[in-house]
């Protein structure tokens, strides 16, 4: 089916008009708009590839780590995700008992394959953990007692239940049996991700030796306080070698935090939500089987209610996280859209999903966005040719 959207591309400004067919784009044009005198520039959105998250754990009241994962839980994500422009997402399995990720990954290999409502938005999935560091802090909000070592014939199953979409795995790498463990899983060409952690130099070079490309949330995951220098997280910023992904929600990274680390990282940063099953809800304590009992703020702060400084994932969306990098630091509006499309798609290796270009699958997120206050509102979301989510 032939289909067209018209926009202004994030990272030029042109006016375009992109044709598709069958899923994928068939032409990119340049809209004259001198000689159309009824349209201006302004009066089109802006447009570009559909934003990627490379970290859901649930979005609005639909958990994928609970008790049992469902396909309502996992509908109930991905269509929570296309109305904050989330064209393409890693459902994000986290530390828990064997069975328990075990399903989880079995119902989202089933949903993925099932054709069912944006099941192509399943991009993959992330594993975090449950090969993380044991210590407080470090461990965040996953449960200590299903921390353990890398073990490779248990990944080679959950894999085997995920019918191989397990596309990233973030551990930690000071965890014995690490080093060779990420490279397996670099010549199984999974994406290795550094996080939740307490690895010292010389343990992340060896990781990045090994093969790992990415640190996972960087500056959270962490303990709460840390020596001056050296430490993990100095660390990993000065590693060319590493992309980092960052939480932009304002409560994760205090403002002037995100500016400095988005400049260390320059072009090899990503922003991800971290969103969990709270992200979207009211104010209030609230339980989970991740993270026990937590509070949300109205201020959209969400921690275990145990320990107030420590974060329970992040109840903000992408749509937040690029209006928050724009209007606290000094990244562009162009190069924060890019580090939800080109660089996490090219984190994948996978860089067609990130390009608007013939040939490419149609995946394009189109948005309001106002200079003067940096706010941004999703118009629409497509997914392989079809609008999954239009605003009224």
């Amino acid at each position: 089916m032939l289909m067209l959207w018209r926009g202004r591309l994030s990272d030029t400004g042109e006016s375009v008009e992109v044709r598709t067919k069958d899923g994928r784009i068939t032409a990119i044009t340049h809209i004259p708009l001198d000689d159309a005198p009824c349209v201006s520039s302004s009066d089109l959105p802006w447009i570009s590839s559909g934003w990627i998250d490379l970290q859901v754990n649930g979005f609005g009241g639909y958990d994928l780590n609970g008790t049992v994962t469902s396909q309502g839980d996992i509908e109930g994500v991905t269509k929570a995700l296309h109305k904050r422009g989330v064209a393409l997402y890693l459902p994000t399995v986290i530390t828990g008992s064997y069975d328990r990720m075990r399903q989880a990954f079995s119902a989202l290999s089933q949903y993925s394959q099932s054709g069912l409502y944006g099941s192509a938005s399943l991009a993959g999935i992330h594993m975090e953990g449950p090969y993380l560091s044991g210590e407080d802090g470090s461990r965040g909000a996953h449960p200590r007692e299903y921390i353990r070592n890398p073990d490779w014939a248990e990944f080679q199953q959950l894999q085997d239940a995920a019918g191989g979409l397990i596309k990233m795995v973030t551990l930690a790498p000071e965890r014995e049996g690490s080093i060779p463990f990420i490279r397996q899983l670099v010549k199984a060409g999974v994406v290795v991700a550094i996080g939740h952690t307490m690895a010292t130099a010389e343990q992340l070079d060896q990781a990045a030796d090994a093969g790992a490309t990415v640190s996972t949330h960087l500056g959270n995951g962490s303990q709460p306080v840390l020596p001056r220098h050296p430490n993990y997280i100095w660390q990993q910023l000065a590693e060319d070698r590493l992309w980092a992904t960052f939480i932009p929600d304002g409560h994760h990274l205090a403002p002037p935090v995100l500016k400095a680390m988005l400049r260390a990282k320059r072009d090899k940063a990503v922003l991800v939500s971290d969103a969990v099953m709270f992200a979207g809800m009211a104010a209030g304590r609230y339980s989970s089987l991740i993270g026990g009992e937590v509070e949300l703020t109205a201020a959209g702060r969400l921690h275990t209610v145990e320990n107030p400084a420590i974060l329970a994932g992040s109840a903000s969306s992408l749509d937040i996280g690029i209006a928050n990098a724009v209007r606290y630091t000094d990244m562009s509006l162009a190069e924060a859209v890019s580090a939800v499309t080109s660089r996490p798609a090219e984190v994948l290796d996978t860089p067609q999903w990130g390009e608007l270009k013939i040939g490419h699958p149609a995946n394009l997120t189109l948005f309001a966005y106002d200079e003067s206050t940096s706010d941004l509102v999703v118009q629409e979301t497509v997914v392989a040719g079809e609008s999954v989510y239009r605003s009224k």
